[in-house]
């Protein structure tokens, strides 16, 4: 018997709706009424979890946020893992999660960070500056290994990486010619090779 996935509670159902919504239809043409519409019930149930639409915006960044750097924030100090390991982790986990259930959304970060009030959105970017603080990191160790060139700019590598799993997921289709696998595999190579350590490097 096929195992039943765990139906969605409805903050989360919420969240899901707003943020293909969001994308849809941008998210100054998308009212409390839309979302509630798409996911149901009354806009008045809505309140019953979040004060408006801009606390909606903020929980999905934030938990998309939260996501990319909690699985990979302690790779920031530990020296145990070969740099090129470290920056396969990154970028896999960080695909894994643009390209994944959530890519539906298709929500851009720096859209998104326009709409919010300045402290979340202060929030928010601190949590972008600790996964481009442990991409440099990484990075630095690599410097100072020998595996990556001497001559590279750590901060606009870091940069550089992030813009392109970002981006993927515009041009993603999961029926499209390439599987997440092979997309993970070949930003690995061609950040690798940007990095000056090769094209078989971590395999």
């Amino acid at each position: 018997m096929a195992e039943r996935k765990p139906r969605k509670s409805q903050q989360e159902l919420i969240i899901a709706e707003a943020s293909r919504l969001f994308w849809e239809k941008g998210y100054a043409e998308t009212s409390m009424k839309d979302i509630a519409s798409a996911c149901g019930f009354r806009p008045a149930n809505i309140y019953n979890y979040f004060g408006g639409k801009e606390e909606i915006l903020y929980e999905i960044l934030l938990q998309e946020m939260m996501e990319i750097v909690s699985p990979i924030k302690h790779l920031k100090e530990d020296e145990g893992v070969d740099p090129v390991t470290c920056l396969r982790m990154l970028v896999e986990n960080h695909v894994r999660l643009t390209l994944g259930e959530k890519s539906r959304s298709k929500l851009l970060f720096d859209v998104g960070l326009n709409n919010l009030s300045p402290a979340r959105r202060k929030k928010i970017i601190s949590l972008r500056d600790n996964y481009d603080q442990i991409g440099i990191a990484i990075i630095r160790r690599g410097k100072k290994a020998g595996v990556f060139s001497k001559e590279i700019d750590e901060k606009i590598a870091v940069f550089s990486i992030a813009s392109i799993i970002a981006r993927s997921r515009i041009w993603y289709s999961p029926k499209g010619k390439y599987s997440v696998d092979e997309i993970i595999e070949f930003i690995v190579q061609f950040s690798l090779r940007g990095l000056g350590a090769g094209t078989s490097a971590g395999r």
